[in-house]
């Protein structure tokens, strides 16, 4: 299956996503988030800098849920770049 090079927004969308979870977790180690997220520490590295714009919805609910975060708070923050306040 050849996948399609990602959009400029699904780019741009993706890097918001990295941003907020990022800001959402805090001061909170990576290694631990991920952990009990059950993702590897590379998979959360790379989600939150963005280099995987498109992760799987399972492992974004898996991540939302150990930070917190409600999957419409993280949608509504990830679609409205203008709510997002670094």
């Amino acid at each position: 299956m050849v996948r399609l090079p990602l959009t400029p927004a699904e780019v741009e969308r993706g890097e918001r996503l990295g941003a907020v979870l990022r800001r959402a977790r805090g001061t909170r180690s990576m290694l631990q988030t991920a952990l009990d997220a059950g993702v590897s520490p590379e998979t959360l590295r790379k989600i939150e800098s963005g280099r995987v714009a498109t992760p799987a919805f399972p492992t974004i609910a898996a991540i939302a849920d150990v930070l917190g975060l409600s999957l419409d708070t993280l949608w509504s923050e990830v679609t409205q770049p203008e709510r997002l306040v670094s």
